[in-house]
C-alpha cells in the first residue's frame, strides 16, 4: 500500500512515502485423487484417500477407509521399519468438521522432563532431496536455479501416490491425508481458502501475500518436467509420467501446501538434507512461537529433545522459528497469539523526484538505512520503532539546501527541528495509520466480541485473531504521536 505525503503550508516539499504496512500475522492443504486414466491414477479426482482430502469428499465413506487402515497405524509402522523405543504415542482430538477425520497428535507417553530424548527417527525413514533425488549435485543444481525443496518433495510425494500400497510411504501418506493438511485449529492454509473466505484477511497485508504465494507456486508448477527430465531416479522410476501431464496445478498446489505444513528445516546438513519430512514431526507435533525444542539431525536419525517437562498425554512441540503470524498462518494455519515475532511492517521511502535525493540516501546509508526501508513494529516494542523510523522521516522533509549541508556534515543529532517539519512529519505518519485503521472492516471492540463466540468459523477466528494484537497500537498512533530521535544520533 502506498500512502503520498501530506502537503504543509510551509513545508512544500515531501519526499518520504509510507509505502507499505501489513500485520504480521499462519497453514495448509488438501489434495484429491483416484482417476481412471492412468496419468491422473491418484491425484485427479475427488476421493477419501488423497493426499490431503477433498472439500467434497463423503465424511462416511472416509471414515470407512480410515477405519480400514488403521490396523497399522504410522507409528506401528516406523517401528516395523526401524524406528526404535520412544516416549510418545499418537492421540487424537475431534475436528470442527465432520467431513474430516479427528486430528492426530503426538503426545508423551510418559512423564518426561528437560533433555530428554522423545523420539529419534531414522534416516531410512525421512524423506530428504538427498533420497527424491539420488544426486545431491542434482538436488543443488535443481533448487539454486529453479525449484524451491518443497516443491520437489511434493513432486515426490505424488509420484508415490500413485503406487498406493505399494509405496513404501503409503502409511505416512495416508497419515497426512488424514490430518487433511489443519492446523493446530484445524484450519487449512489461507493458500486453500476461497476468495469469499479470504476477505476476512481485509485489513491485513496477508491476503496480499497469500495471491503472491500462490503465484509462485504456480511457476514452481511450470518447472516440474525440469525436475523429471534433469533427475535421473524420478525419470527411470516414472519414465511416462511427465508431471504437468500427471497432475493438474491445483493438486500440486494442495501438495506443495501440505509438504509446506510438515517440512522440517535441519541445521548443520548438506544442502540435499536441510529440509526433511519426519513422520512423528509436524504436523504431528504441535508448534509454539516460545517452545526452543528443535528436530535436530545426528548422524543416523532425526531426533527431537524435549525442553520442558510434559506429563503422560500432554501434546509435545516444538519451536516453529522466529516467524510472524502471518507466516504461521500461511505455512501452518494457525495464530499464536502469544508470539514475541509478531509485527507490523511499515515501510516508507525517500522521494526519488527529490532534488537531494542522492544527499538523503548518502546519510541515510550512513545511518544504517535505505532509500526504501522497512520497519519492523514489535508488540511491546513500538516506542523504540518510532524513535528509529521518525529520524528518516524527517530528513525526507528537509528542503532547505544549506539545513541539507549541515545535515550531512553533522557528527552527532542533526536537532533542532522546526515545529513546522515536525507537525508535517508527525501529520503524515498519523494519517498512515488512521488509512491502515480505516482499511479494517470491523472495530477492535467487534473483534472482541467475535473472539468470544464459541461457535465462531475457525478460518474467521484466526483471521481476526491475525489482524487484532496490533489493533490497540495502530489506534493510539492514529490519535497521538511523539517526536523520536535524530537520525544523526
Amino acid at each position: 500500500m502506498e500512502v503520498s505525503p501530506l502537503h504543509h503550508s510551509c513545508c512544500t516539499w515531501l519526499p518520504i512515502r509510507p509505502r507499505a504496512a501489513s500485520i504480521s500475522p499462519r497453514r495448509i492443504p488438501r489434495v484429491s485423487s483416484g482417476s481412471t486414466r492412468r496419468r491422473n491414477v491418484c491425484f485427479a479426482s475427488f476421493s477419501s484417500e488423497t493426499l490431503i482430502g477433498s472439500r467434497k469428499e463423503d465424511g462416511k465413506r472416509r471414515k470407512a477407509v480410515n477405519e480400514r487402515d488403521e490396523a497399522e497405524d504410522l507409528k506401528e509402522w516406523m517401528h516395523k521399519n526401524g524406528l526404535p523405543p520412544c516416549k510418545v504415542v499418537l492421540k487424537e482430538r475431534p475436528s470442527y468438521d465432520e467431513r474430516h477425520s479427528a486430528i492426530h497428535y503426538v503426545a508423551a507417553s510418559e512423564d518426561l522432563e528437560v533433555g530428554d530424548v522423545a523420539f529419534s527417527v531414522p534416516n531410512s525413514l525421512v524423506v530428504t532431496l538427498k533420497r527424491v533425488l539420488g544426486n545431491e549435485t542434482i538436488a543443488e543444481l535443481l533448487t539454486t536455479n529453479k525449484l524451491s525443496e518443497l516443491a520437489c518433495l511434493a513432486l515426490y510425494l505424488m509420484y508415490e501416490k500413485k503406487q498406493g500400497k505399494k509405496s513404501f510411504w503409503y502409511p505416512y501418506i495416508r497419515e497426512l491425508d488424514r490430518q487433511a493438511g489443519r492446523g493446530q485449529l484445524a484450519v487449512e492454509s489461507p493458500l486453500l481458502w476461497s476468495e469469499s473466505e479470504l476477505a476476512y484477511l481485509t485489513g491485513s497485508r496477508t491476503k496480499a501475500e497469500v495471491h503472491e504465494r500462490a503465484e509462485g507456486i504456480k511457476r514452481e508448477y511450470n518447472e516440474l518436467d525440469t525436475v523429471w527430465f534433469m533427475a535421473g531416479s524420478l525419470f527411470q522410476q516414472y519414465p511416462y509420467d511427465i508431471p504437468t501431464e500427471a497432475f493438474p496445478f491445483e493438486i500440486f498446489k494442495q501438495a506443495f501446501v501440505a509438504v509446506q505444513s510438515c517440512v522440517v528445516h535441519l541445521q548443520k546438513v548438506s544442502l540435499a538434507q536441510r529440509f526433511a519430512l519426519v513422520p512423528l514431526g509436524p504436523p504431528l507435533l504441535a508448534y509454539g512461537s516460545k517452545c526452543k525444542a528443535m528436530l535436530t539431525a545426528t548422524d543416523d536419525a532425526v531426533q527431537l529433545v524435549v525442553d520442558q517437562p510434559y506429563k503422560a498425554g500432554e501434546s509435545i512441540a516444538v519451536w516453529c522459528g522466529p516467524q510472524p503470524n502471518s507466516k504461521l498462518l500461511i505455512n501452518y494455519g494457525f495464530v499464536d497469539e502469544d508470539n514475541p515475532y509478531d509485527r507490523l511492517m511499515v515501510e516508507a521511502a525517500l522521494n526519488t523526484e527529490d532534488p537531494q535525493y542522492q544527499d538523503k540516501r548518502m546519510v541515510a546509508q550512513r545511518n544504517g538505512k535505505l532509500s526504501v526501508q522497512a520497519f519492523q513494529v514489535y508488540v511491546g516494542k513500538e516506542k523504540e520503532t518510532l524513535s528509529d523510523m521518525l529520524p528518516y522521516l524527517r530528513l525526507g522533509y528537509v528542503s532547505d539546501p544549506s539545513e541539507m549541508q549541515s545535515v550531512i556534515s553533522s557528527q552527532g543529532p542533526i536537532c533542532p527541528v522546526s515545529p513546522c517539519m515536525e507537525s508535517a512529519v508527525l501529520d503524515q505518519l498519523a494519517q498512515y495509520f488512521r488509512t491502515r485503521l480505516a482499511s479494517y472492516p470491523t472495530t477492535l471492540s467487534e473483534d472482541e466480541s467475535l473472539l468470544a463466540d464459541p461457535n465462531l468459523n475457525p478460518k474467521k477466528r484466526v483471521a481476526t485473531q491475525l489482524v487484532s494484537p496490533l489493533r490497540p497500537f495502530i489506534e493510539m498512533k492514529g490519535r497521538s504521536l511523539r517526536t523520536g530521535k535524530c537520525i544523526g544520533s
